[in-house]
């Protein structure tokens, strides 16, 4: 531990060094230059603080601010640091700056150029009055996050947990019903195998009574005999008798035998003998066939 922040202490101590012998180097270049746009010896003298003081005052500011903040303390720093390079560039190629030789107010021979960096040398110390009051009050300014302690920690998991048990999670949606196709028997199909296939009558199978094992209050003295109530199940009625299909065709004979051919229809059929639509369909078709073998033998 020891090994590792001395490590760090000699880091920023060497970094202290090159930038204060930096900022020596770039100091005399950003001197001439100020007694070229018309500063007299203090101003001239305190002109290098001004430009490269502010870069520090801004790489101090990125440091503290977050955001928005930074990117602001960000672009003051670069901006700075390339006006700072143009003028020790134009220091370097006007030798008549280092003895301060050179003409009032002239830094180079192309006017728009001159023009261009006189304006730049002495927008500067507006500039860092501007920026650095900005950089200081939003450092002043800036808060902290908070360091997140174990307690904090808990609490955040906690109400993450409430949430996700209450909004978060996702709605239970019903399984949907899906209806099962039951296929109805052909109601001539079934009359056919009735026919074909005559059916036994069931016995009556009377309901076992059950028993309770409770207890029951009875009425002392009650003589009566207590009255059956509710309807009778369908098992116990006793069955209607079918009908083969040669009984249907012997009793439409005897009911059709006045009527004509025109009147044997399946309705009147139906009605009459008290059948199925299909059996009576049947049976005038029967009917209907039987007349008509029979109508030429007649003399």
């Amino acid at each position: 531990m020891n090994l590792h922040r001395n490590g760090r202490a000699a880091l920023v101590l060497a970094l202290v060094v090159v930038v204060v012998m930096a900022f020596r180097v770039s100091w005399n270049a950003l001197r001439d230059i100020a007694n070229a746009v018309g500063a007299d010896d203090t101003a001239a003298m305190l002109y290098p603080f001004v430009v490269d003081g502010l870069m520090a005052l801004a790489l101090i500011a990125t440091l503290v601010l977050t955001g928005k903040d930074r990117k602001f303390a960000l672009r003051v720093l670069g901006t700075y640091t390339l006006a700072s390079l143009v003028l020790n560039y134009v220091h370097g190629l006007v030798p008549e700056l280092h003895g301060a030789s050179v003409d009032w107010g002239r830094l180079a021979e192309w006017d728009p150029a001159n023009w261009a960096l006189v304006l730049l040398a002495t927008s500067l110390p507006v500039g860092s009055i501007y920026f650095g009051s900005d950089l200081v009050a939003k450092v002043l300014h800036h808060q902290p996050a908070p360091i997140p302690t174990a307690d904090t920690n808990a609490e955040e998991s906690t109400e993450t947990t409430r949430n996700r048990s209450t909004a978060d999670l996702p709605e239970s949606t019903p399984a949907p019903i899906t209806a099962s196709m039951v296929r109805v028997p052909d109601p001539v199909a079934v009359d056919f195998l009735k026919s074909a296939l005559p059916l036994k009558p069931v016995p009556a199978i009377a309901p076992t009574p059950i028993r309770s094992t409770a207890p029951r209050a009875v009425a002392a003295g009650s003589t009566r005999p207590r009255r059956a109530t509710g309807q009778v199940p369908a098992v116990a009625r006793s069955p209607r008798p079918k009908r083969t299909a040669a009984q249907l065709l012997d009793e439409a004979r005897t009911a059709t035998a006045g009527w004509t051919d025109s009147q044997i229809t399946a309705e009147g059929i139906r009605r009459t003998v008290r059948t199925s639509p299909a059996n009576a369909r049947m049976l005038r078709d029967t009917l209907l066939a039987e007349r008509a073998q029979a109508a030429p033998a007649a003399p």
